[in-house]
C-alpha cells in the first residue's frame, strides 16, 4: 500500500514523535512524585538508559510505547502496510534491544518494571502501583535494621 502523506508531510509527522520526555513518561513520573518517591532520568551509566531510575533502590522503570516497543497483543502494535520489511527489522530490533538491556539490568541486581503506553491510557496503574509497593517493602526493611542494630 503506498503513503497517502507526501515525503514532506511524514517528515514532519516523525519528527514530533520524542524519544524521551513522551506524555505517558511524565505520567508516570508526577504519579511518583505524588507518592513522594524521588529518582533520575534516563540514566547514562545504566544499561538501555531506563526512563525512570533509582540506583538507591537497584530499580528501573521503563515506559514503553505499544508501537514502538511491540506490545505483542496490543491493539495499539500493528506493523505499517506501507514499507512492511524496513518496519519489520526495525521494530524486531528495538524489542531484541529491550530484551538485552533488561538482561543488562537484571545482571546488575535490578528490578525491572515495565509500564506500558495503552496502561496508562486505560487507567491502569497497577505497575507503577507494584514499583511503590517494591520501594515501599525496601524502605521497611532498611527501618527495620536500623532499629534492630
Amino acid at each position: 500500500m503506498a503513503d497517502i502523506k507526501t515525503k514532506a508531510e511524514r517528515s514532519e509527522n516523525m519528527s514530533r514523535i520524542r524519544g524521551k520526555n513522551t506524555r505517558p513518561e511524565i505520567m508516570v513520573r508526577t504519579y511518583l512524585t505524588k507518592h513522594g518517591i524521588r529518582y533520575r532520568c534516563n540514566v547514562k551509566s545504566l544499561p538501555g538508559k531506563p526512563d525512570i531510575a533509582i540506583k538507591k533502590y537497584k530499580l528501573a522503570i521503563k515506559v514503553n510505547g505499544c508501537f514502538w516497543h511491540g506490545h505483542e497483543g496490543c491493539k495499539d502494535f500493528r506493523i505499517p502496510k506501507s514499507n512492511v520489511e524496513f518496519w519489520t527489522n526495525k521494530l524486531r530490533g528495538d524489542i531484541d534491544r529491550d530484551r538485552s538491556s533488561h538482561s543488562a539490568l537484571e545482571q546488575l541486581g535490578y528490578t525491572i518494571f515495565t509500564i506500558w503506553e495503552c496502561d496508562i491510557k486505560s487507567g491502569n496503574l497497577s505497575e507503577i502501583d507494584k514499583a511503590i509497593g517494591f520501594i515501599s517493602r525496601f524502605k521497611l526493611s532498611s527501618t527495620q535494621a536500623a532499629e534492630n542494630q
